[in-house]
């Protein structure tokens, strides 16, 4: 992706963010790295590493002669992912990922995890990589999905009225996406997409997320890092964002409808 195109902000407070999402990401992250058998000499290539919270957990996996190059279109997210894991089996790369080049080379498995919905028209790049990875290459992506769960969430609050805050800020975030041009539910067309691009043994699994404390913050984070932009494209006011912000914490977690999960897609080249 280009430095202008990651939606939800680049910022210190960004790579914050990303931590905690990192934590109620932790199952299906550890799910996908067991399905794509990641080994301890595996290179590995890592499509928006971001500050390298997911990073850290390939490195687990790997032993002394394994590594992650790491690619990102961030400068500042790189260096703080570098200073983080302060490895040299990680090794950072700045550049496009929409733009496959030859920090591919030697891969032996490809994977993203939260990129692919940042980048417009994703599909192109899931068929370039197909079309430039050595055969038996393990690629595997997890993608949210803020489109699935609207209609449980609609159908919830027409019975809890509390729930509002959820529904606000489902609706600010696919029309934020949609005023980018990017698609909210990348994923959930995803497998067929790779299926139908040349990929073998193409596998699908969806993660729901509860929305529990950690979950909620991560929304409350997301306002603010998009706070002047949705401004800016009149689908909510700094000040309603405040209000939202202070509604979403306020919110009793125990029972509440999912307002995300997560898409998680493994295939062969």
């Amino acid at each position: 992706m280009s430095t202008t195109d990651y939606v939800l902000g680049q910022s210190e407070r960004a790579a914050r963010r990303l931590e905690l999402q990192d934590r109620h990401f932790a199952a299906p992250s550890e799910a996908l790295l067991d399905a794509l058998d990641v080994c301890p000499d595996d290179r590995v290539v890592e499509l928006g590493c971001g500050p390298g919270a997911f990073t850290r957990r390939i490195l687990h996996r790997l032993g002394p002669d394994g590594a992650v190059v790491g690619v990102d279109s961030s400068p500042h997210l790189l260096e703080h992912a570098t200073a983080a894991l302060n490895t040299d089996r990680f090794r950072p790369t700045l550049a496009d990922v929409a733009k496959p080049g030859a920090w591919l080379d030697g891969a032996g498995v490809v994977l993203g995890r939260a990129v692919l919905h940042h980048v417009p028209m994703a599909e192109f790049l899931v068929g370039r990589l197909r079309a430039v990875l050595p055969a038996g290459t393990r690629v595997g992506f997890l993608e949210p999905d803020f489109r699935r769960p609207l209609a449980q969430l609609a159908r919830a609050e027409q019975q809890r009225p509390e729930l509002a805050p959820l529904v606000t800020f489902a609706r600010a975030i696919n029309e934020l996406y949609a005023a980018r041009r990017i698609s909210p539910a990348v994923g959930a067309s995803l497998a067929p997409a790779m299926y139908e691009s040349g990929y073998r043994e193409v596998k699908h699994v969806w993660h729901p997320f509860a929305t529990d404390e950690s979950v909620l913050e991560n929304m409350a984070l997301i306002y603010d890092e998009v706070r002047d932009t949705l401004a800016a494209l009149n689908i909510i006011t700094g000040e309603e964002i405040v209000e939202q912000q202070k509604a979403l914490r306020a919110l009793p977690v125990g029972d509440l409808p999912a307002v995300w999960g997560l898409h998680q897609v493994t295939a062969v080249a």
